[in-house]
């Protein structure tokens, strides 16, 4: 199994803010989904990244592990930006 997290580090170094996200819709959870899973109503520190699968922009949790092709990716309609935190 292929185990991998777009990392804060990773994430501060691409772009000097950080985003913040509340989990709307942790439900219909795919049987084939292996790593964490975000629960509905928490906060989160989230980039959201354009899919080379899918085309389109999904939310990736750091801190999050998952396992390949989706890693710690989730559809945008299971969260909410609710704001951005700049680095200087």
């Amino acid at each position: 199994m292929e185990v991998g997290c777009y990392t804060l580090a990773e994430a501060t170094a691409a772009a000097p803010f950080i985003d913040y996200a509340v989990c709307l819709d942790n439900s219909a959870r795919p049987a084939n989904h292996h790593g964490d899973w975000p629960v509905e109503g928490r906060v989160y520190p989230v980039r959201v990244v354009e899919s080379r699968l899918e085309g389109i922009p999904l939310i990736h949790v750091l801190t999050f592990l998952g396992d390949a092709p989706y890693y710690n990716a989730f559809a945008p309609h299971r969260f909410e930006i609710t704001h951005r935190l700049y680095l200087n």
